[in-house]
């Protein structure tokens, strides 16, 4: 990092917080603080909504799991189009009826208190978590990568959030997500640039695709029915059907994004940006991410993107072991380059189809040379981190961009990282002043709830930052987010699909229905983590969903044969 990229990197930071606290000064009632004054335009929403979903762990774990499994993730994204319509046709024609702050309200009015307390509670867990990962994703990977403090850095990043959220609510989120936005679209697409640059004069960019295409990287849809594929059309199309309705339904970090709308037309708007934006926003991304890969087919890479854990096992009695798997891949990488350009050059059918199966043996060869580095790394430290997905792409960024174009992309980084947490405080914060607080302590003037509305803000930011210093990295960071949504999301839906839909199922019924679904979905997943059942994760929303339904209807009917 130079002096440019340091006065980038801090200038942009700064100016946002900045930039947000002085454009929402003054906030003078809760309605002001918790939906923006209702002034938002609907552009401002689908931006706002985007931004919300889109954290650091989109920009940094998105292009590392297009470079190792290539395009498919983008399956995941199937469902979201699908509910945005529904969104935009039921929910929130109905929550602005009802004029609420939360969503959760709603189901007091529906079923009674405890089912509004049990759905609060469900999301303050889930979204508790996901903030503190949100924080941890780009700071466990900056450290790693440069060296910086772990605990420094998620301390730095949730304060400078917590900051402009408490000081001006949900307006000052969604004016500086607007900023944020901006910054991390010029800096995605100044990196696609320049890889498409750093590529060889004579492969051009639909040589890249080409080339991406002959390592099994441009295959993005997948119609089996194989549940050993956690990504494929119908796991997108149904389990993400079910995944987006709750997240962009039920959550209140989304719903609080579009109840801030001056009108209902103006929020449905800013859905319907989001339907048609998103997708071909993880598809571009994801297309870095195979760029990426088709650069260094050309150029040298390490064994392990993660710089800590090569660094454990250099300095571990496995240390000549492991410079032998690099002097192996060394001389792999050269033949590699070779057959790539030999096979883009190419111009026999016959001849492309001869390399590229010589490609995916060598790509074979490869992939057992990275296996065995990670045993190398598992057996010289317990504690190193071996899955480098989340690696990747800041490492490229660290080693090719240019100097001053390195500040802008981590501020990109950073800046989502930012955009989602300040949405994720912002609803935590609203959600346990209104359904636990201002509900159980009723009669008080509109400044005391604005004063406690801020503290509870506070509150979880606080508790953000220390989930983000004690987490571990599990997994892929853009995956573990999706899990821990998805074990408590469809359950959350199912309660809000009865509410909306079963008229006939009362409010016993549902509670009831919602404890015995949380405990059987926990168990399923738990189930699947220890391999004794095999289960895509995104199929938990669909379950828990059609579960607590189920349920439901069964309770309230033996009710009726009883009576």
């Amino acid at each position: 990092m130079t002096t440019i990229d340091w006065i980038i990197l801090i200038g942009t930071l700064v100016f946002i917080v900045g930039y947000g606290i002085y454009k929402t000064r003054g906030n003078k009632s809760v309605n002001d603080y918790l939906k923006g004054g209702n002034e938002a335009k609907w552009w401002t929403i689908g931006l706002s909504v985007m931004a919300t979903q889109a954290s650091a762990i989109t920009f940094l774990s998105t292009p590392g799991q297009a470079f190792h499994s290539g395009m498919g993730f983008v399956q995941f994204y199937f469902g979201l189009p699908i509910a945005m319509v529904i969104i935009c046709l039921v929910f929130i024609p109905l929550y602005h009826k009802l004029k609420v702050y939360t969503a959760y309200e709603y189901l007091e009015s529906r079923f009674d208190l405890k089912t509004r307390t049990l759905t609060a509670i469900f999301f303050l867990i889930q979204r508790g978590l996901a903030a503190g990962i949100t924080i941890f994703a780009p700071s466990i990977i900056l450290s790693a990568v440069l060296g910086w403090n772990l605990v420094y850095l998620n301390i730095v990043i949730g304060i400078l959030v917590v900051i402009y959220t408490v000081s001006g609510g949900t307006k000052a989120v969604n004016i500086t997500q607007k900023q944020q936005m901006a910054v991390i679209f010029v800096g995605m697409f100044i990196a696609f640039l320049i890889i498409l640059n750093l590529l060889p004069l004579d492969v051009s960019f639909s040589n890249a695709l080409e080339i991406a295409g002959a390592n099994g990287k441009m295959d993005i849809l997948d119609f089996s029915f194989d549940l050993e594929n956690r990504y494929t059309v119908w796991t997108g199309l149904i389990g993400g059907t079910f995944l987006m309705l709750s997240y962009f339904g039920t959550d209140q970090s989304q719903v609080q994004r579009y109840l801030s709308g001056k009108s209902v037309k103006e929020s449905q708007m800013g859905m319907i940006m989001n339907g048609l934006l998103k997708v071909p926003m993880q598809f571009f991304i994801l297309l870095i991410g195979v760029m990426v890969f088709v650069f260094y087919q050309f150029n040298s890479s390490p064994l392990n993107f993660n710089p800590a854990a090569e660094a454990d096992v250099l300095a571990s009695e496995y240390a000549t072991e492991y410079q032998e798997l690099q002097e192996q891949k060394t001389v792999l990488e050269k033949e590699i380059e070779s057959v790539q350009l030999q096979f883009v050059q190419s111009n026999n059918e016959v001849e492309k189809t001869q390399w590229i199966e010589k490609l995916n043996e060598l790509n074979a060869e490869e992939t057992t040379l990275r296996t065995n580095a990670k045993t190398l790394i598992s057996k010289a430290s317990s504690t190193a981190e071996t899955n480098d997905k989340d690696y990747v792409f800041i490492h490229f960024i660290l080693n090719n961009i240019p100097r001053g174009l390195i500040g802008l992309l981590l501020a990109a980084i950073l800046s989502a990282a930012m955009s989602s947490t300040a949405s994720e405080l912002n609803a935590l914060g609203s959600t346990t002043a209104i359904d636990l607080y201002k509900r159980n302590n009723e009669g008080r003037d509109d400044k005391h709830y604005l004063k406690m509305s801020k503290w509870f803000t506070l509150l979880w930011g606080v508790i953000a930052i220390g989930v983000a210093c004690t987490a571990n990295l599990f997994e892929n960071l853009i995956e573990l987010v999706n899990i821990i949504g998805s074990i408590f999301y469809g359950n959350i839906l199912g309660v809000f699909l009865l509410a909306f839909f079963v008229k006939f199922v009362k409010s016993k019924a549902t509670f009831i229905a919602a404890i015995i679904t949380q405990v059987v979905v926990i168990g399923i997943w738990w189930l699947d983590k220890v391999a004794i059942i095999n289960l895509p994760y995104l199929w938990l929303n669909a379950i828990g969903a059609l579960l607590v339904m189920g349920i439901a209807i069964l309770i309230q009917g033996l009710g009726r044969s009883k009576e």
